[in-house]
């Protein structure tokens, strides 16, 4: 058992992220093995060696996200346990006060972990990155945050978001409409994370003035894309000629990110997927990065986490099998 005494100077800002009724102690508490007592200025943390030190890397951290005004939230406690005991050094400041957006409610889009603010510096220091990781890591999210900051800082004139239309299970013509109406699903994650930033009224005039394009990858063969910010999304259902097409469309002052989770393939069996061939034949090339994402790195409901560990346990289990039976013939 372990002991430890902490004394914070400023007794509002303490009050503060122990939480209402010491909500965020208990979360702490709950998360780790240890027990906090709190009164004022002064905290006390016991329990199991290693735990109490995460508890006091936590308390320290959110202490100094208080000071400089951060809104602190449940979430954002949880994420700053799971973050410290995955990587003790981490400084919470760098990660939770980078100021990517500021969406129609004023709430301040920031990196949500290392990963995503490894992603958003990469977006900001080169002309093509590659997200690549599971669903629920905020790839796109980020990136549509990030392509609107460069339009209101007139960085870029226009935004253009584009995914392939490729069935997961279902069939484009058994789908009723015109092909407008026929795309328009899979394109419907691009204008919900657009919605979920900018009131309605702007962004539908952004999208009638051409200010803002969704439309299906196989509307960009031809184009030169000049003076924009390009998001590519579920590219993992691009084929190689596909991927290759988009990436030379880029023109002069553009930047283009591309997302995908190539666990989640939905191509035909036969098909590479072009954004697995990128990754083989770009990873090298000055002006390119790749950011990848784990299942770590979701933020989305924790169910979601544990879904995707569940499925790759599976695959695990199920590869070592196919390689246990065929060391047997």
């Amino acid at each position: 058992m372990l002991q430890l005494h902490l004394e914070f100077a400023d007794a509002e800002v303490a009050r503060y992220i122990y939480g209402h009724r010491d909500a965020f102690l208990k979360l702490i508490e709950t998360r780790l093995d240890v027990r906090i007592g709190a009164r004022g200025t002064d905290a006390r943390i016991e329990g199991a060696g290693s735990d109490v030190r995460v508890a006091e890397r936590v308390l320290r951290q959110l202490y100094n996200l208080g000071k400089r005004g951060h809104h602190l939230s449940a979430v954002d406690v949880g994420r700053a346990i799971d973050l410290l005991v995955r990587d003790p050094e981490l400084n919470l400041v760098d990660i939770f006060t980078d100021r990517v957006l500021a969406t129609k409610h004023n709430q301040i889009i920031s990196p949500k972990g290392l990963a995503q603010k490894a992603y958003v510096d990469a977006i900001r220091k080169h002309d093509v990155v590659f997200g690549i990781g599971p669903a629920g890591t905020g790839k796109t999210y980020l990136a549509m945050a990030m392509a609107l900051s460069a339009y209101f800082s007139k960085s870029v004139k226009r935004i253009i978001l584009t995914r392939p239309a490729v069935e997961a299970g279902e069939k484009l013509g058994f789908l009723p409409g015109d092909l407008a109406e026929k795309v328009n699903p899979y394109l419907r994650p691009l204008y919900d994370a657009l919605h979920d930033m900018v009131e309605l009224e702007k962004a539908e005039m952004m999208l009638e003035r051409g200010v803002v394009e969704v439309a299906p990858l196989a509307f960009m063969r031809g184009r030169t894309l000049n003076d924009a910010f390009i998001i590519f999304d579920e590219a993992q259902n691009a084929t190689n000629a596909q991927v290759k097409m988009f990436l030379t469309r880029i023109g002069f002052n553009s930047r283009a990110v591309i997302t995908g989770d190539i666990t989640q393939i939905d191509l035909p069996s036969k098909r590479m997927s072009g954004l697995v061939e990128a990754e083989r034949v770009l990873d090298n090339i000055p002006g390119i990065a790749f950011c990848r994402f784990s299942q770590h790195d979701v933020v989305r409901h924790p169910l979601v986490q544990k879904i995707i560990d569940a499925y790759e346990r599976k695959a695990q289990m199920e590869l070592e099998a196919e390689h246990g039976h065929k060391s047997e013939s």
